[in-house]
């Protein structure tokens, strides 16, 4: 196995003389041998903790395992950076991203040997099909538990896959839905080997397996002329088996709902097969994680009657509960909060979120040198020492001394 670095290279069009140019490290490349397909296997990871800074050593995150790694491996990223920390947003949870290389394609991503020829398959294709199974094989047996063992992973995994990656999320999620909690299927390709796996689905008597599980499927404009969304069914021809194929499975879902089975679509009406994949992960990531955001009202900050800390606390409950685990209040996020209301002279406010995080983050070093600080605002010199000396013992860190050494000198 081994990791080496993945890096953006930012070119300016603008160079300033004898400036070197710089890279942004935005994750790393690791691999794994499988046995079961008896090739190595390369996945680029990126991974929150590395830009964790002081806070939360010991955080666990969601993972994300993303079919054609590559080619989506930057979009979902971005999406993932830019909701869950950027700009203070809360509305998606940090979480891991495992990006899976293909080796052979068409092979991995079909879950059977194609027979008849259908829907926009080249003729070779079924020569070089049929080990979506093993394909699965691996990542249940060998990839989840490699990265389990060796990224700081939460107990809740979901798989986002486009084209054939869409195809095998939905085979996925019916043949073994216990493997992730939750799904994106881009504009799948449900027409696979003459409606194979979509005619299996719809002989299902019910979806009681799916309970616990979400999925979101967007799918393109793949239309021709004559035809809308709502005519398109009675069609038969093959340019339309794509698109017909999604609807069918679309219905299915719909009329067949369960309780506890998460599930929306979405019809991308002026993309195509090749753009939908982003503005499918934006949506399905934000339908996904719809519990996750924190809704705070600056006025109740100022009202003391009013429990924000129980507020937070019974928020992250929720999140809990739909996550599967137990799901802390983000350190900084809380760490935020209270020096914004010391910031503000709201001392007592500040308090409650300083002493909440010192309490449910007990093992954080950060979460007591901030208490000290709000104690030496409040002027409790001796409490803050306590705090100081406490955030040392944790960790040595050199700010940290450095405020304990003055505080005794005064």
């Amino acid at each position: 196995m081994k990791t080496v670095m993945i890096s953006i290279v930012l070119c300016f069009t603008l160079l300033v003389s004898a400036q070197q140019q710089k890279t942004v490290d935005f994750g790393i490349e690791d691999s794994i041998f499988s046995n079961v397909l008896n090739e190595n296997r390369k996945v680029w990871i990126y991974n929150p903790e590395r830009n964790s800074g002081i806070y939360q050593s010991n955080k666990v995150y969601p993972v994300l395992y993303l079919l054609d790694g590559p080619l989506h491996f930057h979009s979902v990223a971005a999406i993932v950076k830019q909701l869950s920390t950027t700009n203070f947003n809360r509305i998606l949870p940090e979480m891991i991203i495992v990006a899976i290389h293909n080796t052979n394609r068409s092979r991995d991503l079909s879950p059977t040997q194609m027979v008849e020829k259908g829907g926009y398959a080249p003729d070779d294709m079924s020569k070089r099909t049929g080990g979506g199974d093993l394909f699965l094989d691996f990542i249940e047996n060998e990839l989840k538990p490699y990265i389990e063992s060796n990224y700081p992973t939460a107990p809740y995994s979901m798989l986002v896959g486009h084209s054939l990656g869409g195809m095998m999320a939905i085979y996925t999620m019916f043949q073994r839905p216990q493997l992730f909690q939750s799904y994106i299927a881009i504009d799948p390709s449900i027409w696979w080997n003459n409606q194979e796996i979509l005619k299996e689905i719809q002989n299902r008597p019910y979806l009681n397996d799916l309970k616990g599980t979400s999925l979101y499927l967007g799918y393109a404009n793949t239309l021709v002329e004559g035809y809308d969304i709502s005519t398109v069914s009675k069609d038969t021809t093959e340019e339309t088996l794509h698109i017909r194929s999604i609807l069918s499975l679309n219905s299915y879902l719909k009329d067949n709902l369960i309780e506890g089975f998460r599930y929306k679509s979405q019809f991308y009406e002026n993309d195509t097969h090749g753009s939908v994949p982003l503005i499918t992960e934006y949506d399905g990531l934000r339908f996904l994680f719809e519990f996750h955001r924190i809704e705070i009202n600056e006025k109740d900050f100022e009202n003391m009657d009013v429990d924000m800390v129980a507020q937070i606390a019974g928020h992250y409950q929720n999140v809990s509960r739909h996550m599967g685990y137990e799901v802390k209040p983000d350190e900084s996020l809380i760490n935020r909060l209270g020096y914004g209301m010391l910031n503000g002279k709201l001392y007592d406010r500040a308090g409650q979120f300083f002493s909440y995080n010192a309490k449910i983050h007990s093992d954080s070093f950060n979460v007591f040198d901030s208490l000290g600080d709000y104690y030496v605002a409040t002027n409790n010199k001796e409490k803050a020492a306590e705090s100081y000396q406490k955030a040392l013992e944790l960790k040595e860190y050199p700010l940290t001394r450095e405020k304990l050494e003055q505080l005794k000198q005064q």
